[in-house]
């Protein structure tokens, strides 16, 4: 299996894509201004057990999908783009799965992804699935909130989930 990687613009800065011959297998918003600094890599390196390679133009069909989505249209990218699960197993995966169809301007608390991820109480387990996804933004994580309806957090940075749901809401 091979592996390249690419990186794509967001409004958070250039965001780490990794790519196997089956798809997206991991989309990263990097924590550093550079997102090619050499950590990014080595983590998924890891991972992966095998090195990316370089690949200029593997991410312009992700771009532009995310030009569209921060426009404001309401982008699924599991419909234009091959996911690659490998790095998310068992509960963690369905859970993500289950986030996945979560529609644009719509939430579900943690519980109520457990539940129809076919884990009731796994409300902690779902919470841990979207720290940990593999997919930053494009499996919409930030669309999973407490019971009591805010927001929660978002990795380091819960104000990055207030402005995508910001970005999704009717209002």
């Amino acid at each position: 299996m091979t592996f390249r990687y690419d990186f794509a613009p967001t409004p958070f800065g250039d965001a780490l894509a990794v790519f196997s011959d089956e798809g997206i297998v991991r989309f990263d918003l990097s924590e550093s201004d550079d997102p090619s600094v050499p950590w990014l890599l080595e983590n998924v390196s890891g991972q992966l057990h095998s090195v990316p390679e370089p690949d200029p133009g593997a991410a312009d069909e992700l771009a532009h999908l995310l030009d569209d989505y921060f426009d404001g249209t309401p982008v699924r990218f599991d419909e234009h783009l091959r996911f690659d699960w490998r790095l998310s197993t068992g509960f963690a995966r369905a859970a993500l799965q289950t986030i996945s169809t979560i529609e644009w301007g719509q939430t579900l608390s943690y519980g109520e992804v457990a539940v129809l991820a076919g884990r009731p109480g796994a409300a902690r387990a779902v919470g841990t699935a979207c720290r940990l996804t593999p997919f930053s933004v494009i499996v919409p994580v930030h669309r999973v909130v407490r019971s009591d309806g805010s927001p929660g957090q978002y990795g380091a940075h819960p104000e990055r989930k207030t402005f995508l749901l910001d970005l999704e809401s009717p209002d």
